[in-house]
């Protein structure tokens, strides 16, 4: 099955790539590889909350705040693809979750672009991967996420 017509079974419509708040590209092609920009979770260009976990943010909330990091970061690699059937799979996820000192729940927040990943892709969205705990993020958001993709 193809990843639209996947994403279509699953009910996703990507977002449109959201435009970068720096100056860098949202995704840059490479060597078979999709490389993206580290992505925020913009829902029509804003982001739906600000703060940090285990003061300001509940963890669960956070987790749908990392799936749509991901989801953004598969719009932004299809648009650099050439389209998101050009997308073979997932080789790593790098995600960054803005923490007060007493927060250790990273790897259960960025859960939420691991799993959104592997129900698009299958075994092929199993993958490598980075949860780190930081003291801010950009825009205060609560949190980011990398995803390095293979091409097909």
């Amino acid at each position: 099955m193809s990843i639209s017509a996947r994403l279509t079974e699953l009910g996703i419509e990507l977002p449109a790539v959201a435009a970068p708040v720096a100056a860098y590209v949202p995704a840059v092609v490479h060597g078979g590889l999709v490389y993206t920009s580290g992505q925020l979770p913009f829902v029509d260009g804003a982001l739906p909350a600000t703060g940090k976990l285990g003061a300001d943010i509940d963890p669960d909330d956070a987790k749908g705040y990392a799936r749509t990091c991901a989801l953004n970061a598969l719009a932004a690699a299809a648009d650099a693809a050439g389209g998101v059937d050009n997308i073979a799979g997932v080789l790593r996820v790098g995600g960054f979750v803005a923490s007060d000192p007493s927060f250790t729940g990273q790897p259960g927040v960025i859960n939420g672009a691991s799993e959104v990943l592997g129900e698009i892709f299958g075994d092929a969205g199993k993958h490598a991967r980075a949860a780190v705990g930081v003291p801010v993020l950009p825009l205060d958001t609560p949190v980011e996420v990398e995803v390095t993709f293979i091409l097909a």
